[in-house]
């Protein structure tokens, strides 16, 4: 099936980036000045061209298996959202391969249990993945509107409706277990970000960084897509510049 396309632009220490459910150039692009000290390096998952498709389905395993080779040289990694699960899975085997963990708003419902907010995130979650555009219209227009798609009370629109049909039929969050006691073992600099506009992303990103033992921040003023949040670029830049080695 062939390797990802890694794209780099810049120069010095690499960062490399992960999308989630929205391609890199949406995810990323307004990190673009942080490519003055910094070779930014974003990951094309599988199904985004022009890297090849996934051989069955978007899985995270898969995703790890295709990221555990660009942990050779150590870099910092950023990972959003469904992109953060085959993150960690990755990370966790291959110990010390990241220099740092930028974790954005992950879907590890499990980490929260019998919270009644996460709890839903999962369930319309699952069920557009699993259902596509035949989900409860009420419940699908609620999931797409937490994970920062642009959505009205009018019909979807074609770059909507083109998202939801790529995501049908890929492996649920829900299922995912990555190993964050190796993560944390392994002695790896973690920030875990959110952005202030769901109660159980919040909650997620709290249990995540205790978990790791990690900084936690919070950005409002870009919804699910935090990268793009007043006040993320500089935090990231100065992430990065405390964890050199």
């Amino acid at each position: 099936m062939g390797d990802i396309a890694v794209v780099r632009e810049g120069s010095g220490p690499e960062v490399l980036l992960v999308h989630g459910g929205a391609g890199p150039r949406t995810t990323w692009g307004v990190l673009a000045p942080l490519a003055e000290r910094w070779t930014l390096a974003r990951v094309h998952r599988r199904g985004y061209s022009p890297s090849p498709p996934p051989r069955v389905r978007q899985d995270f395993d898969e995703d790890a298996r295709d990221l555990a080779p660009l942990l050779v040289g150590r870099p910092h990694v950023v990972a959003h959202s469904y992109g953060a699960l085959g993150t960690l899975i990755a990370a966790a085997a291959v110990p010390g391969g990241a220099r740092s963990l930028t974790l954005i708003e992950p879907p590890l419902h499990y980490l929260v249990p019998d919270d009644p907010e996460v709890a839903r995130l999962e369930r319309i979650g699952d069920a557009a993945l699993t259902h596509g555009m035949d989900a409860d219209p009420a419940e699908l227009r609620a999931f797409l509107r937490l994970v920062g798609a642009s959505v009205g009370d009018g019909p979807l629109s074609e770059g909507v409706v083109a998202s939801v049909r790529r995501a049908h039929g890929n492996r649920p969050p829900s299922q995912a277990r990555p190993r964050l006691d190796a993560i944390r073992a392994a002695g790896v600099p973690v920030l875990v970000a959110s952005g202030g506009h769901a109660a159980a992303f919040e909650r997620i990103c709290d249990a995540l960084a205790a978990a790791l033992g990690g900084e936690r921040g919070v950005y409002p003023g870009a919804g699910h897509f935090v990268a793009a949040a007043p006040g993320f670029t500089e935090r990231l830049d100065a992430f990065w510049s405390r964890n050199p080695s």
